[in-house]
């Protein structure tokens, strides 16, 4: 195998493939990023099992072939050249790689072709598109909420159904849940709601442009997603997700709305003295006035005033800061309310206007 490419073009797929390569893996076949050469086109693939990777770009070949290299290595020699061509060459069982214009040259032992695992096929799955820009929303809005708990394993992902004429996301971790909907714009087969873990769709918000359509196949085990040159697909979390709609409040009779960046300002600044094993911060609400505390301690205290639109009588809510912060960190809407019944129930949390997305915290109790 012998082919020409771009430096800058090369080292951006590979940084693709090495994001998706485990670090935990003994070096191993499966530390290893797949080449193949042929039809002046280099295919790249990088799996850990779960999430597999594969993406085409064009190159000059100028001998086919296909190997396996270290990824983690490769991509340190790519990170070290300077811009321009670089010619590689496999030989037995290493690969020479050659900057056009510098007297340098790596080598790098490469395990066959033949030992790279096989990737899992969509078969029969009907495929359906979504505009990548609503799918990364609808990742945005969900992703962070999801639960670290691998006792709750079901919950370790962000779940994904069709909702008649909706698509749908939540996520929870049994103390907070985000849910949107995006409405269907082109025809989705039905499929029952599956259970999407957070790699892969990390992977989608952090690849994909906001231009054009994104395909997404669903079969009993996997998901395929496939936006531009690159075609993703994971194993699915197998277990039952929580009835979230139980979770989801009918009414809450009371609501003040804030500033969003003066709320992230306040939070930031109060949290420095919060105490980070319950991360509890009280927000105090007023007519006209919301008051951000953290808790006493033997360190100190803080306190923030930030005006507030609100009418009922006073009420102190007890969070945990992280589960407000995260949310208007993934909003961009200039106001934000917070709906609430009484202080010990659920508080959600939606942009003003609302939209397709809201948030619902659970408070914690006042010490």
């Amino acid at each position: 195998m012998k082919f020409i490419c771009d430096r800058s073009i090369l080292s951006k797929e590979i940084g693709i493939a090495q994001e998706i390569i485990s670090s935990k893996n003994a070096i191993s076949i499966l530390s290893n990023v797949y080449l193949e050469a042929s039809n002046n086109t280099l295919l790249i693939k990088a799996t850990d099992i779960k999430v597999n990777f594969e993406t085409r770009l064009p190159v000059t070949v100028l001998e086919e072939g296909s190997t396996t290299v270290f990824c983690d290595k490769f991509m340190g020699i790519l990170n070290s050249i300077p811009e321009g061509e670089i010619e590689f060459e496999q030989t037995e069982n290493k690969i020479v790689i050659k900057p056009s214009f510098k007297k340098i040259k790596f080598q790098l032992k490469s395990i066959t072709a033949d030992k790279f695992p096989e990737f899992p096929a969509a078969g029969t799955a009907e495929s359906f598109n979504i505009p990548i820009k609503d799918l990364k929303d609808m990742i945005t809005q969900t992703v962070f909420a999801v639960s670290d708990d691998e006792t709750r394993y079901f919950m370790n992902g962000v779940f994904f159904e069709r909702q008649e004429n909706d698509l749908v996301m939540v996520a929870t971790d049994g103390r907070r849940l985000a849910f949107i909907k995006k409405q269907i714009t082109s025809p989705v087969p039905d499929f029952n709601g599956i259970i999407i873990p957070p790699k892969i769709l990390n992977l989608v918000v952090k690849r994909a442009g906001d231009e054009g359509m994104a395909t997404i196949r669903v079969t009993e085990k996997n998901i395929f997603i496939t936006f531009g040159a690159y075609q993703l697909s994971s194993v699915l979390i197998e277990g039952q997700f929580p009835n979230y709609r139980r979770v989801i409040p009918e009414s809450q009779s009371h609501s003040f709305t804030i500033n969003r960046q003066e709320m992230l300002d306040a939070l930031k600044r109060v949290s420095i003295l919060v105490e980070q094993k319950s991360r509890r911060v009280y927000l105090n609400v007023n007519p006209g006035m919301l008051s951000v505390v953290s808790e006493e301690s033997e360190i100190g205290g803080a306190k923030e005033d930030i005006p507030c639109q609100y009418a009922g009588d006073e009420v102190s809510i007890a969070l945990n800061y992280r589960y407000i912060e995260e949310p208007f960190k993934v909003m961009n809407e200039e106001s934000v309310s917070i709906f609430f019944t009484e202080p010990n129930r659920a508080i959600t949390i939606k942009p003003v206007p609302e939209k397709d997305f809201f948030h619902i915290v659970m408070p914690m109790q006042h010490d």
